[in-house]
């Protein structure tokens, strides 16, 4: 046995082909690169497959030096960017849309390109759902005042406003001009027994 094993390593060696062993104590072949250059892809193949489900909790190992250690290198700065975004998603998710601070907005140290494009679109969200949040808030915080000339405005950055937004915002209206209304109306009646 021992004969074949060394047998083996010497036709490999004569062929440009070594072997190594990997992370599960295999001997693989790494095709004459050294050891430092050679990607165990058993490896990448586990590390990939669990980020791919969303656990961004694996890493490989970044002891290897050369192309392969850039590559694990890489590879490892790319699940913890997919971590912390994540991480920072489920941050922000909590603070305004469970504590109701609106004014947060989410964060990625270093973030560029497809990254910052993600971070600038959920606040651009939470920018978007707060604003009639803070509308409603102005007009309801007029009428509780006694002050039933504001309305709630149906554009934001010239854009009107659509679905449930405008809804809402239509409904306000309704409601701030039917006070008007009954103010005036009341009012007017007072007026009237008070003359009689």
């Amino acid at each position: 046995m021992a004969a074949t094993t060394v047998g083996k390593a010497a036709r490999n060696k004569r062929r440009g082909s070594s072997t190594t062993k990997n992370g599960n104590n295999r001997r693989v072949k790494t095709n004459g690169h050294s050891k430092s250059d050679y990607l165990d892809p058993d490896l990448l193949l586990t590390v990939l497959s669990a980020v791919k489900n969303g656990d961004f909790s694996g890493r490989v190992p970044s002891r290897h030096q050369g192309v392969a250690g850039q590559i694990y290198d890489t590879l490892n700065e790319i699940i913890e960017r997919n971590e912390r975004l994540a991480s920072e998603l489920s941050r922000i998710s909590e603070v305004v849309g469970k504590e109701g601070k609106i004014a947060q907005r989410a964060t990625l140290d270093n973030a560029s390109g497809g990254w910052a494009s993600c971070i600038n679109s959920v606040n651009t969200l939470i920018t978007d759902l707060a604003q009639p949040t803070t509308e409603v808030a102005r007009v309801i915080g007029a009428v509780a005042q006694g002050d039933l000339s504001q309305s709630f405005n149906l554009e934001v950055d010239d854009r009107p406003l659509k679905g449930e937004f405008l809804r809402t915002g239509k409904t306000v209206n309704t409601m701030v001009n039917q006070l008007g209304a009954f103010a005036s109306e009341v009012t007017r009646v007072a007026r009237e027994v008070g003359i009689e």
